[in-house]
């Protein structure tokens, strides 16, 4: 394949089905991908809510062995209420604990929520690079938000279990130091590509812990200070 919506087409095909594909080696320009795959959600009706960021944390990149963070759009059509079931059509789950943070019409921090997202990569058994996983939006499927959270963000830790048994632990400054310099970055990335925060947009931040499977049956929650949030399957 030679053009970005090509490969749009061949991904959202995929995902469309509920199938999983070999990840390319030939795949170039992963934003101008990623662009034209979010297009044709937009054109379905989707509408862009705000963006997560994906590897910002060291636990994160070493998991899924890349080198570097992205970034991917979230669309309205991801947004999955706390305590619910992820929909029937995702092939292979997993769940990240995140801090998501809502901006201001300057993209500046306005508050804080506890976050859980659902990654789901079109790539078999998650065999990527950060090129096509960028291709792919970061694997981004589902966002469940939840309640505000306040103090020092980095210092707020998290623990995530699946069926009851504790699977990993976190804190805030897991993602670039603090969640507020994980936004700077994306402030900045965006700059690059000619796009900008806008008011109300939701930022989540970056997984703060690895990410664990979501398998049928199973409830995955994560637990914050002073709250906390639950998806199933």
């Amino acid at each position: 394949m030679t053009s970005a919506d090509a490969w749009a087409a061949w991904i959202d095909g995929a995902h469309g089905a509920g199938q999983v594909l070999d990840a390319p080696a030939d795949l170039q320009d992963p934003y101008a991908v990623q662009r034209a795959l979010t297009a044709r959600r937009e054109a379905r009706g989707a509408r862009r809510i705000g963006w997560k960021l994906g590897y910002t944390s060291a636990v994160m990149r070493a998991q899924m062995g890349v080198d570097s963070p992205n970034l991917g759009p979230l669309l309205d059509t991801m947004v999955v209420a706390p305590g619910a079931a992820v929909p029937a059509s995702l092939v292979q789950p997993r769940v990240e604990p995140e801090i998501g943070i809502v901006v201001d019409a300057d993209g500046r921090p306005a508050g804080a929520r506890a976050v859980l997202e659902v990654v789901d990569s079109v790539w078999r058994d998650y065999r990527f690079t950060l090129a096509t996983n960028t291709a792919d939006g970061s694997s981004a499927a589902g966002v469940l938000v939840g309640d505000p959270l306040d103090g020092d963000l980095a210092a707020l830790t998290v623990e995530l279990f699946r069926d009851g048994v504790l699977e990993a632990t976190g804190t805030g400054d897991a993602a670039m130091g603090h969640p507020h310099r994980a936004l700077d970055w994306l402030r900045d990335e965006l700059a690059a590509h000619g796009a900008a925060l806008r008011a109300g947009d939701l930022v989540i931040t970056g997984g703060l812990t690895r990410a664990t499977e979501l398998p049928p049956g199973s409830v995955v929650e994560a637990r914050f200070p002073t709250t906390s949030i639950e998806v199933r399957r």
